[in-house]
């Protein structure tokens, strides 16, 4: 328990002996000044890619392995 006391007050202690405060973070009011640009939003349906498929039968994995070997040599 001291040893936890001691570590929160030693960064407070340490904290206080900053040389400048943290610069504000706050949002500009005026965002239509602003010179960012910013894309059109375009709308994407999520399904977009979507293929069907349906349920096979296993097939043996040596004649589907085979056709997807490239022809030649391997070495």
């Amino acid at each position: 328990m001291k040893q936890l006391f001691f570590v929160a007050a030693l960064s407070l202690l340490a904290s206080g002996c900053a040389a400048t405060l943290p610069p504000d973070v706050i949002a500009s009011g005026d965002l239509a000044a602003s010179q960012s640009q910013v894309r059109p939003l375009r709308y994407a349906s999520p399904v977009s890619g979507y293929t069907h498929r349906v349920p096979v039968d296993p097939q043996p994995w040596r004649n589907r392995n085979d056709a997807q070997t490239p022809e030649g040599d391997a070495s």
